[in-house]
């Protein structure tokens, strides 16, 4: 009975839902625009912008200043308009436009245009066309591929203070069962704290050296822009204050690391940023998302495999979310949201007993079966285990499946 009872209000709403869709064509004003953001290059450059409208349509250019708009107005059915800045943004900050498209059918749109301030020379200097072989999963599909991972703690971030990664310890990771790599680096810290944001090649060089040493084990790579020094992740970082200076240095890191790994198949994915948690409302939180959003535009217009790559994105889940504060990316399926959890952190993060200055005792053993009974007692994990975890991860895939998004269980 209860079956049968849900079918029918499951029929009974779909035939409500369907009844939109016998009104006659037309008969609901059409501007298929959205309101949005076109980000320019700092030097300049050209978007076109597809929509359909059912009555005639045209664009307030008063004040537009240094935005070129072409054509400015048109009939009914299909439109493309070009959206053109011709001159580099030299000001020292990044500038904006307000674009109105009005439809006689009643409806308007808002188009942002912006520009990013020319702070740092532009590395985006040898772009290819889109190359899609080897590129063929979406990001849910390749983060399933990745069985078992590990992250190579800060190797390729901090001077001197951890041992760089070496060919045999790739080599004894795979031979453990390990299929994917996090590879925390560093940038800022290695010669890039320089007028003009050049990574020096020989670093560049030697952690190229490393992907192409996990992939030629046929494990997967995440390569970040990890603390670095805090010039992203820092307090204050974002910013409105900083966020020119900050959003240029992504872009200008981003642009040189993504043309010197363009060739990688999808073996190698990028992550934007580490745990940048500095944000603390609606305006910090949006300016986070520009930095993201200056590391995508930036991968993406190296083009060859960089046009499909997959990029993860990060942030307080408060703000940084699906349906929240996001990115967007010209190709679909390629984006991936990035979140770190400690718990248990006595486990995770601990490294020191009470009597050592620790907040707690360090748990050695964590998991349904693997608790010790001859070790003492308090150095089983006592919380945050197996049920713990799919709680969380239950609670994370429910709510991107209710905004629509396609989630990877790897």
């Amino acid at each position: 009975m209860t079956s049968k009872f849900f079918l029918t209000l499951l029929a009974a709403y779909v035939a409500v839902a369907a009844i939109p869709a016998c009104k006659k064509a037309g008969s609901t004003p059409l501007l298929s625009l959205t309101n949005h953001t076109d980000t320019i290059a700092a030097t300049g450059g050209t978007k076109t912008i597809n929509f359909t409208s059912d009555g005639a349509w045209s664009i307030d250019t008063s004040g537009l200043g240094w935005v070129k708009i072409s054509p400015v107005s048109g009939s009914s059915g299909n439109a493309a308009i070009q959206i053109t800045v011709a001159d580099t943004n030299a000001s020292g900050a990044a500038r904006s436009r307000l674009l109105y498209v009005g439809s006689s059918s009643g409806q308007g749109r808002r188009i942002t245009v912006y520009q990013y301030a020319l702070i740092y020379p532009t590395y985006n200097v040898s772009p290819i066309a889109p190359d899609a072989s080897g590129m063929g999963s979406t990001s849910a599909q390749l983060i399933a591929k990745m069985n078992l991972g590990t992250n190579i703690g800060n190797t390729l971030e901090l001077n001197n203070i951890e041992p760089y990664p070496t060919l045999a310890y790739i080599q004894f990771l795979k031979q453990t069962g390990f299929n994917a790599v996090r590879l925390p680096c560093g940038w800022y810290l290695h010669g890039g704290n320089n007028p003009t944001a050049r990574i020096p090649k020989a670093w560049m060089d030697s952690v190229k050296q490393v992907v192409q040493w996990c992939v030629s084990n046929d494990m997967y790579v995440m390569l970040n822009i990890h603390w670095d020094g805090g010039w992203l992740e820092g307090p204050g970082n974002a910013a409105s204050s900083r966020k020119d200076s900050v959003q240029a240095r992504q872009k200008a890191y981003w642009e040189q690391i993504a043309t010197a790994m363009r060739d990688f198949d999808e073996h190698l994915l990028f992550a934007s940023a580490n745990e940048p948690f500095n944000v603390s409302d609606g305006e910090t939180a949006k300016n986070l998302v520009s930095y993201h959003q200056a590391c995508i535009d930036a991968v993406r217009s190296t083009g060859g495999r960089n046009t499909y790559r997959t990029i993860a994105i990060q942030g307080p889940d408060a703000y940084i979310k699906p349906g929240a504060y996001f990115p967007t990316d010209a190709t679909p399926n390629r984006l991936a949201f990035e979140f770190h959890n400690y718990t248990p952190s006595n486990f995770a993060i601990l490294d020191q007993d009470p009597l050592e200055g620790g907040w707690g005792y360090i748990f050695y053993y964590w998991g349904a079966g693997n608790h010790s009974t001859i070790d003492s007692s308090y150095r089983n994990a006592t919380y945050g285990e197996e049920a713990d975890r799919a709680g969380l991860l239950h609670q994370i895939k429910s709510e991107l499946y209710r905004q629509g998004y396609s989630i990877g269980d790897g």
